[in-house]
């Protein structure tokens, strides 16, 4: 046997040997990379600056290069107890209309086990045809879906139904991931099934709730939708496959719609509008019952019984008073003459008394004038 033979067939017994082998095969594929390949060493896995490879390309073909393959087992990988060399995880599938469901598929064959990677087959459109059915993307189409699929590392083109022994031997595959449900189809009961039965076999699980069936019937459900959708972005009727008197249906719908969205937004804007009033005319309710309170005050305190006004009004009635009947002050001559003429004097005593003759006089003339008046009434009778 040779030595690559015994290589190939033989894992590394110890660590050391192990780093030696790999900076051995690091330095003799150095030569082998082109700028894209030390481009993209130099950045971080996360970061993806180019679609995967697909099979029988020179970059897949330096990829088998750089590793001597020998067989490994699943607890050997699960364990990581297998050398430096990736794990090369094959995945296959349809790949039409390519959703979440198949990205976490791949997801997941990509972290089925450590340091793996994932080699992606597609079905052809012949090939799917025949086994299944009509596709709705065609294979360019879904090839580059799966390129383009962050988890992917190689693509093959035209991949088989049925996986055999000589295919799995050509990519230097060692694993197989999908789903555990058995697979029906092309006269199998399980297409994986020797697979499984050769301990080749990694399951992953399926995303409920969503599949390219599921998507094709949503899209045949809502059809009229989706064709007046396509009629309105610019397609013609021909493009869509529709008649004439469907197109009318559909104009006609497309109508019918639109009165319903202007009514809907005039209805919109009044209840906004409605609303805008009842909001402002809550704010003016608010203000003026803020406002009356200061109002009110100003008016209590202008016209109350203590306010201004009043005040202003009692102290003109007492400046009228006052001029109308001043208040009588003392005679200043009358007190000097009692000071000067004592009550026992004549001067003073001939005052009063004469004062009071007078008195007596005009007393008596006012009875003599009764007097008179009720003689004139009796001769009147």
């Amino acid at each position: 046997m040779s030595k690559t033979a015994k290589k190939r067939h033989s894992p590394v017994s110890s660590s050391d040997n192990g780093v030696d082998l790999k900076r051995k095969r690091l330095r003799n594929s150095t030569d082998d990379y082109d700028e894209d390949d030390n481009i993209a060493n130099k950045q971080p896995r996360m970061t993806l600056l180019k679609p995967a490879c697909f099979a029988h390309t020179p970059e897949s073909d330096r990829e088998k290069a750089r590793w001597d393959f020998y067989p490994i087992t699943i607890d050997a990988a699960k364990a990581g107890n297998h050398g430096p060399r990736p794990v090369r995880v094959y995945a296959d599938g349809i790949f039409d209309l390519f959703h979440a469901g198949h990205a976490r598929a791949l997801m997941q064959a990509k972290n089925v086990l450590p340091n793996v990677y994932l080699i992606v087959g597609v079905c052809s459109d012949d090939l799917t045809r025949k086994n299944k059915g009509n596709t709705v993307m065609n294979e360019w189409e879904r090839y580059e879906s799966v390129r383009h699929c962050r988890y992917v590392d190689e693509v093959v083109r035209d991949a088989p139904w049925v996986l055999d022994a000589e295919f799995m031997e050509e990519h230097r595959i060692d694993f197989v991931a999908h789903d555990d449900l058995p697979y029906t189809s092309a006269g199998h009961d399980d297409v994986y099934k020797d697979i499984k039965a050769a301990g080749k076999f990694v399951a992953t699980q399926r995303t409920e709730g969503i599949s390219t069936s599921d998507i094709i019937a949503r899209l045949v459900r809502d059809y009229d939708k989706y064709v007046r959708r396509n009629l309105s972005r610019g397609y013609s009727p021909k493009d869509l496959n529709v008649s004439y008197i469907n197109e009318k249906r559909f104009q006609f719908h497309e109508r019918v719609d639109s009165v319903r969205k202007k009514v809907h937004s005039v209805k919109s804007k009044s209840k906004e509008l409605v609303s805008n009033i009842e909001d402002k005319g809550m704010e003016l309710i608010q203000k003026w019952q803020e406002k009356s309170g200061e109002i009110v005050g100003s008016f209590l305190d202008l016209f109350g019984r203590e306010g201004s006004f009043n005040q202003i009004i009692q102290t003109s009635k007492d400046r009228l008073k006052l001029a109308i009947s001043p208040p009588a002050s003392p005679s200043r001559s009358s007190d000097e003459d009692e000071d000067n003429y004592p009550s026992g004097s004549g001067v003073g005593a001939s005052r009063y008394s004469d004062s009071d003759d007078h008195d007596h006089d005009d007393e008596h003339n006012g009875d003599e004038e009764e007097e008179a008046e009720e003689e004139r009434e009796e001769e009147e009778i």
